[in-house]
């Protein structure tokens, strides 16, 4: 027995996106910019188009309407002309060179102002930037399992959608047009070429921005999808983004091991400068701070080590078996481990303090000596 699965499931699975949760970092997004993904809209790029072609066909009606009523009297003319003579091959070519230049001196105003419009609305959707990996060769894209997921795509889906509701829409309101001027198309019989030019650009013109405007809005709400869905295809999954933390800045374990070793052999340099202390100054038991100080080093008592609890014991201890006197003072102490790094002099409100100390501690070694 064949087990029946419906057909939305594997519908569904086209609008997945897997365990992707994060959101794309910089790096991310700079890649696949230079992999020449980006979101950007086609249908925007037509509108704009569309809407400029007839916004310049307003414009320019004047120069378009006469441009061809000329070329039209200059053809019969010609064809007047040739016809009373030999007329060959050659004087064919030349009245079709002849007319081809002449429409393209007449649409080359309309075609600079297409290629600006259609570079400033590419360029507004995205940053300007140059790559020519979408132009390099990519065995994937010829796989025809690859081509069967695009074609059954919600991507595909979408576009499919919108095509059919564009030619409802745009089919239903040039049959409106149509209608409403049924009358004037009958009555054109009845008018010179000149005239029923003008009648045939203004009605041109009055679909043309109808149509334009829908089509703007269309394109806007694509514009916004494809954002959305760019968005949602470059997201990574928390994997992803600890490896291109991995990659970036390193393995996390890796550094942390550095920095251990690190600050052992900074603690191990601290407990070699202990022994050269003058005096040692506790909490008694949380805090201890070694200071040392010669007045051709430096012109205050420096801190050459310090630690909290376990540290602080070891520091006592060297202290003791090295002869380093060892002074309890509370407040100092604190003091000292929270404010003075080590290899620092002390501060200026401190001096008093730690002078008192050493004096102290001078007096006793004159004692023993």
């Amino acid at each position: 027995m064949i087990e029946y699965k419906p057909l939305i499931k594997y519908n569904l699975q086209f609008f997945a996106n897997d365990d992707k949760t994060e959101e794309p970092t910089a790096k991310k997004i700079e890649d696949t910019r230079k992999e020449g993904q980006v979101a950007k809209s086609t249908e925007l790029a037509s509108a704009v188009a569309l809407l400029t072609a007839f916004l310049s066909l307003r414009f320019l009606m004047s120069f378009l309407s006469g441009r061809l009523l000329e070329v039209f009297h200059t053809f019969w003319q010609q064809m007047n002309v040739y016809s009373s003579g030999d007329f060959s091959s050659n004087t064919v070519h030349k009245i079709i060179v002849n007319v081809l230049l002449y429409v393209l001196i007449t649409i080359l105003p309309f075609l600079l102002i297409f290629l600006f419009v259609g570079f400033m609305v590419q360029r507004l959707q995205i940053t300007w930037k140059v790559t020519t990996k979408p132009l390099q060769p990519k065995l994937n894209k010829l796989n025809p399992i690859n081509g069967f997921k695009r074609m059954f795509s919600g991507r595909a889906l979408i576009n499919l959608l919108m095509s059919i509701a564009k030619v409802l829409i745009f089919g239903y309101m040039s049959y409106s047009i149509i209608k409403d001027n049924i009358s004037v198309f009958i009555n054109s019989y009845d008018n010179n070429l000149e005239d029923n030019l003008g009648i045939l650009f203004d009605l041109i013109y009055e679909l043309g921005i109808k149509i334009s405007a829908v089509y703007i809005i269309i394109a806007a709400a694509d514009f916004m999808y494809q954002k959305w869905k760019h968005k949602q295809d470059i997201k990574m999954t928390k994997q992803e983004v600890k490896d291109e933390y991995k990659n970036q800045e390193g393995d996390p374990k890796v550094k942390g091991q550095q920095r251990q070793r690190m600050q052992q052999a900074a603690r191990r340099r601290m407990m070699q400068n202990i022994p050269e202390a003058d005096v040692v100054i506790t909490n008694p038991t949380h805090f201890a701070v070694a200071l040392k100080y010669d007045n051709n080093v430096s012109n205050a008592p420096l801190v050459v080590a310090k630690g909290a609890d376990y540290l602080a014991y070891k520091i006592k201890d060297i202290a003791r078996e090295n002869g380093v006197e060892i002074v309890e003072d509370k407040p100092l102490a604190r003091m000292l481990y929270s404010n003075v790094e080590i290899g620092d002099e002390i501060p200026q409100e401190l001096y008093q303090s730690v002078a008192e100390v050493l004096a102290y501690v001078y007096k006793l070694k004159n004692k023993v000596s």
